[in-house]
Parts: structure tokens; sequence; C-alpha cells
């Protein structure tokens, strides 16, 4: 990735459920094929210098680590230097480390903001259900001043929230289940707007874009996660957890969208599979 000239920006995001079990188990042959620029990573559980270690030194890290040791640490790998980067949102009692890392890259003569985020798991009525909705709640407040900082922005992750049925196979058995809460779904009707809206993902609730679901349409799916557990991969019983919510403006520059499935279970490196998508950067 220079800095000279408009040019396509490839952006992807993955949660790897450890970076360096994702590692041993195939990782590093999708990311040598995939001419990617700017790499997201969720759940890295390593230390910098592993991550350092395993990308190698063609890559800039930045990360950042969870409090409890093994534990969340979002980072954002670039080929590109960032110009600057930041790592708190919501209040400041609020420990919100290893789930939120924000930097900013200079393409072109215009700036690109890239936000690696975590959402917590949740579980339903336990404290880790208070600190998800505790964390969207600091998220929502972000969101508009991120597009007041740089109009060029995107927001992608394992954002933990599945929006629509069609984002989850198995939605009817899921209501009431951490991921699929209709209070957590309400959320995303205040990012991008609600589903049967006329201005859904096209400017409804803050304004920014699902690129995912704009890029598939009204279709099932494509799903961003499985279980490991039986039949899930095999029968396509997934989640669309991972996202990219681009800012009105960046939401116009998308050349591409893809979701990198792999082609069968054993080729799996993580339970997630990641999200690829081009943006056009550049005065």
């Amino acid at each position: 990735m220079t800095t000279m000239a408009q040019q396509t920006v490839r952006v992807a995001t993955v949660n790897v459920n450890g970076v360096r079990a994702a590692f041993r188990k195939g990782m590093p042959a999708w990311l040598d094929g995939r001419g990617v620029d700017i790499l997201a990573l969720q759940e890295v559980r390593a230390s910098t210098d592993d991550l350092e270690g395993l990308l190698g030194p063609e890559w800039n890290v930045l990360h950042d680590a969870a409090t409890a040791k093994g534990r969340a640490g979002v980072a954002i790998a670039s080929r590109g230097k960032a110009s600057i980067h930041r790592v708190t949102i919501g209040d400041e009692d609020f420990d919100t480390a290893g789930r939120w890392l924000e930097a900013d890259y200079s393409v072109g003569g215009e700036i690109l903001t890239v936000v690696s985020a975590y959402v917590h798991s949740g579980e339903v009525g336990s404290p880790k259900q208070d600190e998800k909705f505790r964390f969207l709640d600091a998220m929502e407040a972000r969101l508009p001043e991120l597009v007041l900082h740089n109009p060029l922005a995107v927001v992608v992750g394992d954002l933990n929230v599945a929006h629509r049925s069609l984002d989850i196979k198995n939605w009817k058995g899921n209501l009431k289940n951490s991921g699929f809460l209709p209070e957590e779904r309400a959320y995303w009707d205040r990012f991008v707007g609600a589903e049967g809206e006329p201005d859904y993902n096209a400017g409804g609730g803050l304004g920014w874009v699902d690129v995912g679901r704009r890029a598939a349409g009204e279709v099932q799916g494509p799903y961003t996660w499985w279980s490991w557990r039986g039949q899930t991969f095999a029968n396509d019983a997934g989640w669309r957890i991972d996202y990219h919510l681009a800012s009105p403006a960046l939401a116009e520059r998308v050349d591409a969208c893809a979701v990198d499935r792999a082609a069968t279970r054993d080729e799996r490196w993580s339970d997630h599979t990641p999200v690829v998508v081009d943006y056009r950067i550049g005065a």
C-alpha cells in the first residue's frame, strides 16, 4: 500500500481464535495469497512480540492486548504505517482493553480510519451481558464521533450480534440467546437502519452501512462463524457476526466484498472466516 494516487485498499478482518493456533493450522497460506493491505484481527491472545514474529517484518503491527492475559486482544497489521492510533472507548472506568483499536492511514492524500473491534460474546442474565450492553452503548456513542473525525471510516471485526434472521441459520432457536437478542439487534437498527424500512442500510439510523449485507443482498448468510461441533460447518449452520460497518462516504467506495469460507472443515484455521473488502481511497 503506497500513499500516492487513488488506489484499491484491501481491508480484511478475522477473529483468529488465538493467532498462534491459527498460524499452525494454515492461516499463512491464506494471508500470503490474498493481497491484503490492512489486516484487522480479534482474539489475538498473544503478545505483541509473538504477533510481529508470526507476521514478519513486512507488516507494521498495532496491538491492544486484554487486561487478562490470554483473553481477547485486537490488532491491526498494515503494509504502511498508521499516522495515529487510539485504544479507548466509553467511560474511563470501563475496561475495554483488547476490544477496540482505531488507526488512521494516509492513502493518496486521504485518510482512512480503520477500527478493529471485538464485542463481548455475552451471556443472558449475567454480568457478561451487562458488559456487552455497556460496550455497545459506547460503540453507539463513538460512531458519530468517528465520522466527525474522518468521513472515511470503517469498523470491522467480530461484533457478536446477528442483526437479522438472514444472518443466522437457526434464528428461531436463538431469540433468547446472546447474539440474537432483540435488545442487541436494536443497536444495529440504530447503526444501519431497521429491516423493512426504506432507508435500511441506505442512510437509516446513524447512516452506517453493513457492507457485507449490501454486497450479498437479501439472501441467507453468507455466514462468518460456525461451531466446531458435529456437522455445523458441513450443514452451513452458521452466524454472520463479523462485519465491515462503513461510514456513508466510505460505503460508496466499495469495489468488492468477499467472505473467505474454507472449502472443507479440515481446511479451517479458526471458527471464524475472513471478511475482505476492497475500498477506493485517494484524492
